[in-house]
């Protein structure tokens, strides 16, 4: 067995027990809700809270991989490594997280009554904005992967910037609700 297929065996297996991670999670979180519907809110707003910090981690971390990798030969160890790296962190934790936040925080704010609140409207343009830039992320993941990256790590370094910005204007909306 080559070091390479070691390591796609090894991302494979990395992403099989992610998946029953969640698997595990959304399930007790189903039986939370079946069986005590009542008590759910509290535990739905800590899956939300959790998932948001997973999510954002990755959303901060993916473009400061797309430094290092846009300044590395393409080919190289060095290049590789970050392919794996870059895969395994979309696929694995900001993929799901996302779909998570998205979820719990719609639920949330169902439950809540909060969708006629300007704040709300706000909050949700911002996570939209957010998923844009997830997406464009994910884009640059495949770019990276094919060694078909043309933005230099400067692009990077600006771009590992709009999460955080829209970290603090989602924050900001949902503790003061301004609105």
């Amino acid at each position: 067995m080559t070091s390479g297929s070691g390591t796609a065996d090894s991302g494979a297996t990395a992403l099989k027990r992610a998946a029953i991670a969640i698997v595990i999670f959304l399930v007790l979180a189903g039986l939370l809700f079946l069986f005590g519907p009542d008590d759910f809110y509290p535990w739905a707003k800590a899956i939300h809270v959790i998932a948001v910090i997973s999510w954002m981690a990755g959303m901060l971390y993916l473009p400061r991989l797309f430094v290092y990798h846009a300044e590395a030969e393409k080919g190289s160890v060095q290049s590789e490594t970050f392919k794996v790296m870059e895969r395994r962190l979309l696929r694995g934790i900001i993929n799901p997280a996302m779909v998570v936040a998205w979820a719990f925080g719609l639920w949330l704010a169902w439950k809540g009554h909060w969708f006629s609140d300007g704040w709300l409207h706000a909050k949700l343009a911002a996570v939209i904005a957010l998923s844009a830039v997830h997406g464009y992320l994910s884009a640059a993941v495949r770019k990276f992967s094919q060694d078909r990256n043309e933005k230099p790590a400067r692009h990077w370094r600006i771009v590992n910037e709009i999460p955080t910005l829209l970290m603090i204007v989602i924050v900001i909306l949902v503790i003061v609700k301004p609105f």
